[in-house]
């Protein structure tokens, strides 16, 4: 089993910017390697959709409505993806989750899920 711990939701003003950090860990043993690491965002009333996923080869991909504006980053010594988001806009709100897919642990493999960290853009 693999636990996600997101961090850096919060109110922000429209413009603003917010860091979101997300860092997998495995319950017993070790993680040997994660195939990608991502964000989802989920607003209300809409589906999950990909907000921004780097592979373990350094593929980058961005969903268009993001592309200039947010940045993603791993630290693959420490398992944790960040996702720094300028120019907010009040439609960047909702809930972000962390993914981390393809993970290969003590425990087995498999595909891994943050709880969920509120961003919210807002006069």
């Amino acid at each position: 089993q693999v636990h996600l711990v997101e961090s850096g939701g919060g109110l922000v003003q429209p413009g603003g910017s917010l860091r979101l950090s997300c860092t997998a860990s495995a319950a017993s043993g070790s993680i040997f390697s994660i195939g990608a690491m991502g964000w989802y965002r989920q607003a209300p009333g809409k589906e999950r959709e990909s907000v921004a996923i780097r592979t373990s080869g350094r593929t980058t991909v961005y969903a268009g409505s993001v592309k200039g504006r947010f940045t993603i980053s791993v630290d693959n010594a420490k398992n944790t993806v960040y996702l720094q988001m300028n120019s907010l806009k009040p439609e960047d709100t909702a809930v972000y989750y962390c993914n981390a897919a393809r993970v290969v642990s003590s425990g087995g493999s498999g595909d891994y899920w943050g709880q969920g960290t509120q961003v919210t853009v807002s006069k």
